[in-house]
């Protein structure tokens, strides 16, 4: 990593390293390692899970001091997610400086989520070992929690993913699979459609600014078309007798 291109990571991360080794060790991933010998980032990322959902359950805490346990719980999954550390890693441009082997650049290794949520939470341990948790926890305040209203209505938005998933689990029926089937808009401003199948029957498709926003929709609909399909059903009976 060149100076030039630290300079500007650090700009993004709000971090200025004291040991730049640990940024480097973040953003190396195993498949690069194999190839150079030297240290990827699984450590870090392992570390960086833990700060992240301690920094995360800190703020939760404070700010909904009248919520239980259970809702507690259930709010930090949905916060400290892949999805949600993925699209931090995309707010920060983690992908542009992660460092691959040839195999992972080949198959858009800086464009898989679960790839990019490890480098987050890397970059969270990462943080953590060269300045300690308070700096850490900014960091995860300046990109996962920066802002505080969104994180206040999605947190009262119901989840509708996990209904969905608990309809289809008590009828003995595979996981929904959620795919981006259009892009539309800005860089800035982006709406997302996508759509929800299940044994690959598309069910619903769903649309918002964000891909968590738009699955959250299109599992809704889909909840209401499975639930209406008996109702249907029988009237379709009732109409045949």
């Amino acid at each position: 990593m060149d100076d030039s291109e630290r300079e500007a990571l650090e700009t993004a991360l709000g971090h200025q390293f004291t040991n730049i080794e640990w940024l480097e060790r973040a953003l190396t991933h195993r498949s690069h390692a194999f190839n150079s010998g030297i240290r990827h980032n699984e450590r870090l990322e392992f570390l960086g899970d833990s700060v992240l959902g301690l920094a995360v359950s800190r703020v939760l805490v404070s700010k909904f001091p009248d919520w239980n346990e259970g809702r507690l719980s259930k709010a930090r999954a949905r916060l400290v997610s892949v999805g949600s550390a993925e699209q931090a890693a995309n707010r920060l441009n983690l992908g542009g400086h992660l460092r691959l082997g040839p195999g992972e650049e080949k198959t858009g290794g800086r464009q898989k989520q679960n790839l990019l949520a490890d480098a987050y939470e890397a970059v969270v341990g990462a943080i953590f070992r060269d300045a300690g948790f308070d700096a850490a926890a900014a960091f995860v305040g300046r990109s996962l929690l920066y802002d505080p209203a969104t994180i206040t209505e999605l947190l009262a938005e119901p989840d509708h993913k996990s209904a969905l998933q608990e309809w289809l689990q008590s009828r003995g029926l595979r996981p929904a699979e959620y795919r981006v089937v259009a892009e539309s808009g800005p860089e800035h401003a982006k709406t997302f459609r996508v759509s929800v199948r299940v044994d690959g029957r598309s069910l619903a498709q769903g649309e918002g600014r964000t891909k968590k926003v738009a699955q959250q929709a299109a599992a809704l609909l889909a909840l209401k078309s499975l639930r209406e399909e008996p109702v249907q059903a029988a009237r379709h009976r009732q109409q045949g007798k």
